[in-house]
């Protein structure tokens, strides 16, 4: 499992947390040090179902500068949108975390961090 995070942001120290408390196995990936690719971002929404438009912080300044809030939310403009994403990091929404399973999910509250973690097994006693 995979989790991209900011450290400055608060639902990520949160989501961070909850994967300890769970005794989750994780690597963090700062993804504002280490940005995702256009091909990374491809298959990360492939895995949210979700398109980049659905996972944009149009509010950010940058976004705000490309003027993105008008851009249309359209397959032609799809790839503009990406491009966006992958030069301006800062754009994505997160913490977004990437399970072993091949699942994902933008883990912005606790119920959907413990979507992505495997069933808790029994235990014996």
């Amino acid at each position: 499992m995979e989790i991209w995070i900011n450290p400055a942001c608060s639902k990520c120290r949160s989501a961070l947390s909850l994967l300890d408390e769970e005794g989750a196995q994780y690597t963090v990936r700062r993804y504002l040090e280490d940005p995702p690719t256009a091909e990374e971002l491809e298959d990360v929404l492939r895995r949210l179902g979700l398109e980049p438009w659905d996972i944009a912080r149009v509010g950010e300044t940058a976004a705000v500068e490309l003027g993105m809030a008008s851009w249309p939310c359209d397959k032609e403009n799809r790839g503009r949108w990406i491009a966006a994403l992958a030069t301006h990091p800062i754009l994505i929404q997160r913490p977004i975390i990437t399970a072993d399973d091949g699942t994902a999910v933008v883990g912005r509250s606790p119920e959907s961090v413990r979507s992505v973690l495997p069933p808790a097994r029994p235990t014996t006693g």
